[in-house]
């Protein structure tokens, strides 16, 4: 629900209707510009009673909203969301690259890769420390080991670092030496996770389900927002249709909806979508073409013998490669790098 006060409303007035509102259950969220004060109201305003609003002093007019997300949503917050992360900025006409292998494997792979991607111009470096694997008996990461030694890539190369979480009781850990926390396709309606991470200051990278619809990805943004942490970074990662040809099928409207519906920044993971290392490049260049926000990338030094998703894993001297198109493409479409 918008509610907008009258011109006339005085600053006393406006703060008594927010505390009104306050008292009734609700969150209020003041959108006021220069020339008008406007509050958006968040929770189930189903059974607000209008003739009760419209008798408070001020209130000008009371507009309902259908969309069930609220902070998520756009008319809620005009602006585009921008994040910083230890200097690197996502969002905001910046295209963020996050880079790196799926799984930490050891020191030397890590750190390697990590000053590769650094020296081709990633801004994050990207490792799986905890893996869900669809099949039991497959690599499942080298788990709390495998976070120490991202935590040494970082050490060397000043690189903030993302990985992706699997369980409540590990958020503490990784408040603490994560910079941006991933939650993973599998866990994007995993509510218990999504609500306690809403309770943390950290930047939540959350990917969008298997088969979920934006309606369903944006809501599962919500749960976080809706808990004080409004931190978040969408990814399309790729859906699954009939299609077997690929991994997953991008799905590069979902860029140009997020922007329509949210104020969150959007990146692609090319990777995980096709699931192909010989279509990253393509898939890259077309997300940022669309207007995303940044990509997240797999790369390894040698992706023949990686304990994971080496299929669709990037050589670094073709990451390299793909780094310097990009450049020349961002200008063309009013991105920074």
């Amino acid at each position: 629900m918008i509610i907008r006060a009258k011109q006339t409303t005085t600053d006393e007035e406006f703060e008594h209707l927010k505390e009104t509102i306050t008292n009734m259950g609700f969150q209020v969220k003041d959108i006021s510009g220069e020339t008008f004060k406007v509050i958006g109201v968040v929770g189930d305003t189903s059974k607000i009673d209008e003739r009760t609003l419209y008798s408070i002093p001020g209130v000008e007019e009371i507009t309902r909203i259908q969309s069930p997300y609220k902070k998520a949503s756009k008319i809620f917050h005009p602006e585009p969301t921008v994040i910083h992360v230890k200097g690197v900025q996502i969002g905001g006409g910046t295209f963020t690259v996050m880079a790196g292998p799926c799984s930490v494997e050891n020191h030397d792979q890590i750190v390697s890769i990590a000053k590769d991607v650094k020296a081709s111009g990633a801004n994050v470096l990207r490792g799986g420390a905890f893996k869900p694997r669809t099949s039991p008996y497959a690599f499942q990461g080298l788990e709390l080991e495998g976070l120490e030694l991202l935590k040494e890539a970082k050490e060397e190369t000043g690189l903030p670092i993302i990985t992706e979480i699997m369980s409540e009781d590990m958020i503490d850990k990784y408040v603490k030496d994560v910079d941006i926390i991933q939650v993973g396709a599998r866990n994007m309606q995993n509510f218990h996770l999504l609500k306690a991470l809403g309770k943390i200051d950290k930047p939540i990278l959350l990917k969008r389900g298997l088969s979920a619809t934006i309606e369903e990805w944006l809501m599962a943004a919500e749960y976080i927002m809706a808990g004080g942490n409004e931190k978040v970074i969408l990814c399309e990662r790729g859906i699954r249709t009939f299609e077997k040809y690929t991994r997953n099928t991008l799905d590069l409207s979902a860029v140009l909806a997020i922007k329509e519906l949210s104020h969150l920044p959007v990146i692609i993971d090319p990777s995980h979508s096709a699931g192909k290392w010989s279509m990253v490049e393509g898939l890259s260049q077309a997300a940022l073409a669309v207007g995303a926000d940044g990509i997240i990338v797999e790369v390894h030094n040698n992706p023949e013998c990686a304990l994971c998703d080496g299929a669709q894993s990037l050589k670094p001297k073709r990451f390299d490669t793909m780094m310097k198109k990009l450049r020349l493409i961002a200008p063309i479409v009013d991105k920074k790098m």
